[in-house]
Parts: structure tokens; sequence; C-alpha cells
């Protein structure tokens, strides 16, 4: 719960309250019927993405090789500085030595599976994966650097490239989750909707960029087809970020008036004749539906009331992240 959670969901009361709920179901049954729990996402932002030392370490330390990898990547701040993703020319992504570090991660893994009969013989399955995540991800940010060394005109272009990357990631990364979790059962998985609708690409208005670029849902739909389903999260309103009651001829509204309990499923062609939200700020980190976002979806989970003022710690994380942005 410390250290697991990226973009500030560990400070959410309820992802804890979670996390503790699947523990307690899984100390009475047996290995085959737990719930598995992964992240799939990157810890990637706009303004900062980190160093990939402590996911190339863990991977050289499980093969017991002995490379000195300290010297190449320096200090951990200039990978995760501002500036590194922002400014093409202080980005450390082109530099000689992340390079080199991509062909040594390369060859880690081809390593990591050449050996894998071994490896898994004196350690086991889930210690493999294990060190195979942490080196996909140290490659994949070493990936997600080597872009934003890329000088891209005009602005929006790039960040949208950014954005992209970002996605392939996290569909690679689903696709490897779907991969381990196949004989078990359905994986059911929680991202922005941006990220996860299936059909049309995904659009975000960011410091007065117009971004496009397809998501992850849009990568692993086209790849899986019918096994993937898109359900499209909706708010009513929210004292935790202070979104008000949506006004009732909008998606949220119709879908408020139809849910009697704090939430509901609902088919997407019965609210088709709705339109778009606008009292939602970007400063609350709440996209309201749109068109192209149902038109992508299965189905609509409509929470009608938010978390409480007690809540509030994802929506602090939202505000300090909006200044950083605002700033730069």
């Amino acid at each position: 719960m410390n250290e697991g959670f990226s973009h500030g969901f560990g400070n959410v009361d309820a992802n804890r309250q979670l996390i503790a709920w699947m523990r307690e179901y899984n100390e009475s049954r047996p290995a085959a019927q737990r719930l598995a729990f992964h992240g799939f996402d990157a810890s990637l932002e706009t303004m900062s993405a980190p160093s990939p030392r402590r996911y190339l370490e863990y991977a050289r330390d499980y093969l017991a090789l002995d490379l000195d990898l300290a010297s190449l990547i320096g200090d951990d701040d200039r990978w995760s500085r501002t500036e590194a993703v922002m400014d093409p020319a202080s980005s450390v992504g082109a530099t000689a030595e992340a390079e080199k570090l991509r062909s040594i991660a390369d060859d880690m893994l081809t390593s990591l599976y050449s050996r894998a009969p071994g490896l898994i013989a004196t350690t086991s399955r889930a210690e493999w994966f294990r060190a195979k995540t942490h080196l996909t991800a140290g490659l994949g940010l070493l990936r997600y650097h080597k872009q934003c060394a890329q000088h891209v005109e005009p602005k929006n272009a790039r960040i949208s490239l950014l954005s992209a990357t970002r996605d392939a990631l996290m569909a690679q990364n689903l696709l490897d989750i779907r991969d381990i979790e196949a004989r078990r059962g359905p994986t059911l998985v929680f991202a922005h909707n941006t990220h996860l609708q299936r059909r049309s690409p995904s659009n975000l208005r960011m410091w007065e960029l117009d971004l496009t670029w397809f998501g992850a849902g849009a990568i692993v739909g086209s790849l899986l087809g019918e096994q993937y389903s898109f359900v499209a999260g909706s708010l009513g309103r929210s004292e935790a970020i202070r979104l008000e009651e949506p006004k009732p001829d909008t998606y949220e509204g119709v879908l408020q008036g139809r849910v009697t309990t704090d939430w509901g499923l609902t088919a997407v062609p019965t609210v088709a004749s709705a339109r778009t939200r606008t009292d939602a700020t970007p400063e609350q980190g709440y996209f309201p539906l749109e068109e192209a976002t149902l038109d992508a979806a299965d189905a609509i989970l409509h929470i009608s009331v938010g978390a409480t003022a007690a809540d509030r710690g994802y929506s602090a994380y939202l505000q300090a992240e909006r200044s950083k942005y605002a700033a730069g």
C-alpha cells in the first residue's frame, strides 16, 4: 500500500480498503481461487518520468550478473526532473549512456528467457515473472525517455507522441497480465476512459494543446476483438472534487435520474440524446462523458455520488499536478 500505487492512488482510502478486502477474501481460499492484483499503467506523467534504475538493477540481481549500471544511469534526478521530459535538449533518453542501457536491458531480457528453466527451478515461476515485470518496466522507461529526446514540432504532436508511447506500454502490460490470468477467469481493468475506450482515438485538451493518440483500449481491442469490452466511467457529483449535481439534459444528468442507488450499469443507447456537461474544470480531474467516448463503449458505469471529503487524498494529488502543469 505504501509503494505499490502510482499517481496518488495509494492516498485514497477506498483503494486501501479494496486491497484489505482482497487480502481477507484470499486468506480463506486455495491459490487457484484467489484474486490477483496487477498494476498495468506506468508511473509516467506528461511532466515527469522516473529513472529506470530500480527496475534494471532488480533484473540484474535476479540474473546474478556482474554489471555496472550505476555509472550509465548516473543521478536519478537527471531522468525524473521536469526538464528531462518537457525539453528534448535536456532529455537523457538519446545519450550514449541511455542507448547502452537499452542494449544491456535487451540482452538481459534474452538471458531471462534463455535461462528460464534453470531460473524457475532455483527460484519460482512467480519470481521469474516478477523479474520480467521489472525488466520490461525498465525497458519501457528507456523507450519513453527516448521519445522525450525527440525534437517534434508542433508541441501538440510531441506530447501526443508521449501519450501514445505511454498507452503502448499500458497495452503491452495488459496483454502480459491477460496471458498470465487467462486460465483463471476474467480480468477487470480500471483506468481513465481515455486510456480504455475501444474504437475511437483518445482526445485531450491540455495547456491549450489538442492531443490525439490511440489509447491502450484501442490497441488491445484491435488485437483481441470481442474478447475486450469497454465500460465507460461516469460521475454525477462529488464533494471531494467539488463537482456539483449535473444538469438534467447532460449525459451524467440523464444517468443520475435513472440510477436509484449509489451506482448502476446502463446500456449506452439509452442516453444517446443528451449533451456533454460543461460545469467540470480540469483542476477537478473529471472528464465529462462525450459522444465519442460513448460510441466506443459497451456500457456505462455511473456513480451517482462520489467520495466524501474524507477521501480528498487523490484530489489533492490532482491539484498538485495541475499546479505543476500551470507553472510549466
